[in-house]
């Protein structure tokens, strides 16, 4: 018998569900036993659910292949033979709160890439190599729930990932006013260039919803865990507008920011170079081995060539320079379904099982 997690990946026909299907295939801790969708795909096998749909660089992995689909709203038929789930469900956010929580009762854990309990005071939202302590909210949640085992972690949203990375490598000399302006690729709506044509050589200036994520979402994730549940920092002042580009992969950022400590270009590049978390620690298998790194040239980071730096995982920072408003502005770059969605879930998932969270049944 494989030693290896069973996981269950609810909304799997899906891109951020065929994203962790594509990642967990040889991966040395989680095989992928059980899929979950729409009605309307159960039944089929998950090569018919998918049919032309497939969305990977990679062909779909023979081993789920067959797997024949399950409805992902018989929660116990999903649930009852494995070790957790990875949720990536297409539905209202008071259902996805409400399926992901029937989950968690069950007694297996749910990490999710969805955005419906990141304000949930009790979930934590983790990027973990900045916050792995806010897995100490984990107990809280569980007597909350009933459950002994059972619990949901989720992870934040793509947008933030180009830029929170910095200014908390740089949290020393007290950022607290930022502008960031964020360049966001199609797939980041679960969409291709075939099916969103209307999207070659065009700029959208609108992405709903993403401004008011790319604002709170970074203060959750320096929050601190005060009497059961995590409490927002509130020293730092971020605005953002979020525009939406021609291009797949890659969420790029130009961010403004204000420091209360004198610090110099060069220490900034240090601190972002030397960054390195509990996922570095831990040698994870998803954890980049540098996560933050710095480029010099004045033209990057660009997508095309530096948005798969560590498989896809790590932060790209360039172009830091003084400013005659602000004190510093910078580029960064992260990949939006890698680093930003399934990718950080799953190292999300690996850090949980690293820290006694998720275990076999």
């Amino acid at each position: 018998m494989s030693e290896k997690l069973k996981v269950a990946v609810l909304g799997g026909t899906g891109m951020v569900g065929q994203r962790f299907i594509d990642i967990i295939n040889n991966h040395p801790w989680f095989e992928v036993t059980t899929i979950a969708a729409s009605p309307r795909s159960a039944g089929q096998t998950y090569e018919e659910a998918v049919g032309k749909r497939w969305k990977m660089d990679n062909p779909i992995p023979e081993s789920v292949k067959n797997i024949v689909v399950k409805d992902v709203t018989d929660v116990k038929a999903v649930s009852e033979d494995v070790d957790f789930v990875l949720s990536a469900v297409n539905m209202s956010k008071d259902e996805i709160k409400h399926i992901e929580e029937e989950y968690a009762k069950t007694e297996t854990p749910v990490v999710s890439n969805n955005s419906a309990h990141r304000w949930t005071p009790d979930v934590p939202m983790i990027i973990p190599e900045i916050n792995p302590e806010h897995m100490d909210v984990i107990e809280f949640q569980k007597k909350r729930l009933g459950t002994t085992n059972g619990f949901i972690a989720v992870k934040p949203n793509c947008s933030i990932q180009s830029y929170t990375p910095a200014l908390t490598a740089w949290k020393e000399y007290e950022p607290y006013e930022v502008v960031a302006t964020t360049y966001q690729a199609i797939s980041g709506a679960g969409k291709n260039f075939e099916e969103w044509p209307e999207m070659v050589g065009n700029v959208i200036p609108f992405i709903s919803g993403e401004e008011e994520k790319s604002e709170k979402e970074p203060l959750r994730i320096w929050g601190k865990v005060e009497g059961g549940v995590i409490v927002p920092a509130d020293d730092v002042k971020i605005t953002c507008q979020c525009i939406r580009i021609p291009v797949l992969y890659g969420h790029t950022a130009a961010a403004f920011v204000k420091f209360k400590k004198n610090v110099s270009k060069e220490e900034l590049i240090e601190k972002l170079e030397s960054f390195s978390g509990l996922p570095q620690k831990l040698q994870l298998p998803s954890a980049p081995k540098q996560f933050i790194q710095y480029m010099q040239d004045d033209n990057r980071p660009q997508v095309t060539l530096d948005v798969n730096y560590e498989g896809g995982m790590g932060v790209s920072i360039g172009r830091l320079r003084e400013d005659t408003i602000y004190d510093y502005k910078f580029v960064g770059l992260s990949h939006n379904t890698l680093r930003g969605a399934a990718g950080g879930a799953v190292e999300c998932a690996e850090l949980l099982k690293a820290s006694g969270y998720i275990n076999k049944k």
